[in-house]
């Protein structure tokens, strides 16, 4: 494909080794189903055990860089993909007081194994022509999504949930040792060493970028905003009338079309102004949920998600690829951990926040999404004025392949 012409050779190894990560990342999609069925747990202390494997994965997205600037992305890639392989291949044979110590361990290295593709994929490519890269990686890991729960749904009926996590956790390990051998250890470099301790510090750096700051709780705001479909919105249709084959549809949707259309939506806004694309799109989540004000008939749950997937495919691949342009070399992987942090908070924060307000609400929980979307949206647009640092934002076009030494 012409639009992956500019794409490095590395990115499209790290977004094989995305796929296989994700195809086989299955086991979260029925751990509740596990924890109430084969253990059975409580709803309320499987709630609580999920709860605490989720602040695990937050929390691994938000330091993962931290140890990728310091001890090098790809061994910190390497580190989280085999404790994360190795305690889901244990977990089945493990009392219920161990999972609430071995579940967050497996969720944080997860996060880290996030935080540091996402950096390797940064380096690999110059700034100003990362768009294209992180729309191949995230086609990549959403392609992966898509075959991985049916193929977890046929392992946990044709065997057991104890071959679901021996099968993820086996997976994982075979991710570890696939980009152990694909990606290169030594060669030549195009950035200096990520860790300088003469190099300012994090917040020093941030603060001469105001527009990532701003980026960043906007970010915050919509995720919770946009992990709403997972959560108050299946109930909010039932509520309607609409059963869950619908919601599964509406989900196949937003998936299908992010497949399709991702990847050229990339490419051909890869000139554009970052922040005016990633603006738009946040307008778009917000005025999706907007959509469902007036009511939930199928036209406007089928409107409202349209328009969502739509605002998905503006925001999240040019946030990413926006972010590590603005980063400095000494500081990559930390200004992406702070991203994905930010792109997963919704996760932990969406459930119990939608769920307390249409319980006390159900009114009020479409506009309020509205307005902090659009809100996240409108500031961004804004942050557009603010002075950027020229050097990390300069354009510029790859010449051939590059090799990339990633610190091992």
């Amino acid at each position: 494909m012409s639009m992956l012409r500019d794409v490095p050779g590395t990115v499209r190894l790290l977004a094989f080794g995305a796929f296989l990560n994700a195809l086989v990342s299955f086991t979260f999609v029925y751990l509740f189903v596990y924890l109430t069925g084969p253990r059975g747990l409580s709803v309320a202390e499987a709630g609580v055990i999920s709860g605490v494997g989720g602040l695990g994965l937050v929390a691994g997205n938000f330091t993962g860089g931290w140890f990728g600037d310091r001890f090098g992305h790809r061994r910190m890639l390497l580190t989280g993909a085999c404790v994360s392989g190795a305690a889901l291949v244990t977990l089945p044979a493990l009392p219920v007081p161990a999972l609430y110590a071995v579940l967050p361990l497996a969720q944080y290295a997860s996060g880290v194994v996030r935080a540091a593709n996402a950096t390797l994929v940064a380096v690999s490519v110059p700034p100003g022509a990362r768009r294209p890269s992180f729309a191949l990686t995230r086609f990549a890991s959403n392609g992966g999504f898509v075959v991985g729960p049916p193929l977890g749904a046929l392992i946990a009926g044709r065997y057991s949930y104890d071959w679901l996590f021996l099968a993820d956790g086996l997976g994982t390990l075979l991710f570890a040792a696939y980009a152990a051998a694909v990606l290169p250890a030594r060669g030549t470099v195009r950035a200096r060493p990520a860790h300088d301790p003469r190099a300012p510090g994090l917040w020093s750096e941030l603060r001469a970028r105001p527009a990532v700051l701003v980026l960043l709780a906007a970010i915050v705001c919509v995720d919770l905003v946009y992990r709403q479909q997972y959560s108050t919105l299946p109930v909010f249709l039932a509520d309607h009338g609409h059963g869950t084959q619908f919601y599964g549809w509406l989900i196949a949707v937003n998936g299908g079309v992010i497949l399709c259309l991702e990847l050229p939506a990339a490419h051909l806004l890869r000139r554009r102004a970052p922040l005016t694309v990633v603006g738009v799109g946040l307008l778009l989540v917000g005025l999706g949920y907007a959509v469902l004000i007036p009511g939930a008939g199928v036209l406007f749950a089928v409107t409202m998600m349209v328009s969502l997937t739509a605002g998905e495919i503006l925001y999240k691949t040019t946030a990413t690829a926006y972010v590590a342009d603005q980063a400095p070399d000494h500081a990559q992987g930390r200004f992406q951990s702070l991203y994905a942090g930010a792109s997963i908070s919704g996760q932990v924060l969406a459930p119990p926040l939608g769920g307390a307000l249409y319980a006390a609400s159900p009114g009020l929980l479409w506009p309020l999404c509205a307005v902090l979307a659009c809100g996240a949206g409108v500031a961004v647009l804004a942050a557009r004025r603010t002075r950027e640092p020229s050097l990390t934002m300069r354009p510029v076009r790859p010449r051939g392949p590059r090799a990339v030494r990633f610190r091992s």
